[in-house]
């Protein structure tokens, strides 16, 4: 029997007036590598190494040109781009050592705790180096380990405590070290060696080291490398270099693997392209650049292991994905393996000056992408974006609030970073390992008096005298005319702009 013609207009309007079941929040995957410069992939200039996956990201997304970290060195950096707080306002945020506490309180907010309160998974994988524990050298390494990643936010970590070439050179998953024999335990030390483990001054014979130093890094010898700090025991969970990108590149795609059905916010913190450069052997001779060169093949290999990974799952269309780096590019950071010599034309950091370590721009300008397939169309973006905004502008994208009284300095630059707006922040505030702020405001950038590190290594020292440097950086980006005398005003300007900002986060 046929249902009355009323009944089928009113069951047909209802089904017309149902609301639509909300879509899934987006996947987040952020790439976060290591001393990698702005002109260090193909997409952004670079010619004598191939980066195709890279490029393909960069091809499919968002490419900026004026993106930031907010300091020239790695735990600042790192610092920020979690907590959405510039580092300067943060005691002990400088580059930490092994056996370092940890630097972000737990219980504050941060981009993890933040997601994870909209309902996503978060995993952080790769290089941790905010320090672990509640004191410094206080961490039983043969125990719990904690305070750490699971306590400021993520669910789930895999990581090194700090970088390659620091003590302790072993996995940590959650809280425990990873295939850690109890009958060896493992003691960590940054002034005194122990008694019967090899140490750099012991090696006679150069030649039997995998690599030498150039400066530092004569501390334990393991995996035949010289570190810094000492170390013994935990010898069946120590790392091989060789197979560290491998690893956590695994452990990435694992977790994507498991968190599939359900939104998730996946950290990768890349081993690549820090000292020392020990890649994979089916990475070696890949460039004429020697082992640098060789590791941002191999970051790029695991940057196509991730989208393939997506792929596969079809989860492509619903992942946001961003790369970008720690802070610039160095040639000679305590190791011999040919970097500075092997380079050619290449330009690690592009038509910028200075690398890591630098105010100048090349120690702080990244390369910086955006890719999300499902949404975001593809192109080039001059707005102005620091990682320190990461944490506001993400939170929004998944629903939440974020607190300008935790997140002091993070922004909603949510727009720019989906190519939905041209413009993102005015002024950005840049800060090196000497202390020294630099400001970038519109074009112009102001870098303020003080000592600092010019060039990638070995470095050149320059004293700033007052009243600072100033550049236009649309005419002048490898800032190589101060302008400061000829614009006193504008520098004055500048100058207490950057002294407002840093004393009230609330500029």
């Amino acid at each position: 029997m046929r249902p009355p013609l009323l009944l089928f207009f009113f069951l047909a309007a209802a089904a017309f007036a149902a609301p639509e079941k909300p879509s899934r929040p987006p996947n987040i995957i952020l790439i976060y590598g290591d001393d990698i410069g702005y002109g260090d992939f193909g997409c952004y200039g670079a010619t004598s190494v191939k980066t195709p996956n890279v490029d393909r990201l960069a091809g499919e997304g968002i490419r900026f040109t004026n993106a930031y970290c907010t300091s020239a060195t790695c735990t600042p950096s790192r610092y920020s781009l979690l907590t959405g707080e510039y580092p300067f306002r943060k005691k002990g945020t400088n580059v930490l050592p092994g056996d370092a506490a940890l630097i972000i309180e737990p219980g504050r907010a941060t981009l993890p705790s933040l997601l994870k309160e909209a309902g996503y998974t978060t995993g952080i994988v790769g290089k941790w180096h905010l320090g672990l524990g509640a004191e410094k050298g206080d961490v039983d390494w043969n125990g719990e380990i904690k305070p750490g990643p699971l306590e400021v936010g993520f669910d789930y970590s895999f990581i090194m405590a700090a970088t390659m070439d620091r003590v302790p050179c072993v996995y940590i998953e959650n809280h425990r070290v990873v295939g850690l024999d109890p009958s060896d335990p493992i003691q960590v030390n940054y002034k005194n060696p122990f008694p019967g483990e090899l140490v750099g001054p012991d090696v006679k014979d150069r030649s039997t080291l995998k690599m030498d130093r150039s400066h530092n890094h004569n501390d334990a010898i393991i995996n035949g490398i010289g570190r810094i700090g000492f170390m013994t025991g935990g010898k069946a969970a120590l790392w091989k270099d060789e197979e560290m990108a491998d690893v956590f590149t695994k452990q990435a795609t694992d977790f994507i693997e498991r968190e599939k059905d359900k939104p998730f916010f996946l950290y990768l913190a890349t081993s690549d392209i820090h000292k020392p450069h020990v890649p994979h052997p089916r990475f070696v001779g890949k460039t004429p650049m020697g082992p640098r060169g060789d590791t941002i093949v191999e970051f790029d290999d695991c940057v196509g292991a991730i989208l393939k990974k997506l792929d596969e799952l079809q989860l492509a269309e619903n992942t946001l994905v961003i790369i970008s780096s720690d802070n610039g590019p160095v040639l000679d950071d305590g190791y011999q393996d040919g970097s500075k010599e092997m380079v050619g034309d290449h330009k690690p950091a592009g038509p910028l000056r200075g690398g890591k370590y630098s105010r100048f721009e090349g120690g702080t300008r990244m390369p910086f992408l955006v890719w999300w397939p499902g949404r975001v169309k593809p192109g080039v973006s001059d707005a102005i974006v620091s990682q320190v905004d990461l944490p506001a502008s993400l939170a929004i994208l998944a629903g939440q609030k974020p607190d300008a009284t935790t997140m002091p300095d993070s922004q909603n630059v949510l727009p720019a970073l989906l190519g939905e707006s041209k413009t993102g922040r005015e002024e950005v505030v840049l800060h090196a390992q000497d202390g020294g702020l630099a400001l970038r405001s519109g074009n112009w950038k102001y870098i303020s008096p003080g000592n600092m590190r010019d060039g990638l290594g070995p470095w050149k020292k320059s004293t700033i005298a007052e009243p600072g440097l100033l550049f236009d950086l649309s005419s002048d980006p490898g800032e190589t005319k101060d302008l400061a005398a000829a614009n006193p005003q504008k520098t004055r300007e500048l100058a207490d702009k950057l002294k407002a900002i840093s004393n009230n986060p609330q500029q």
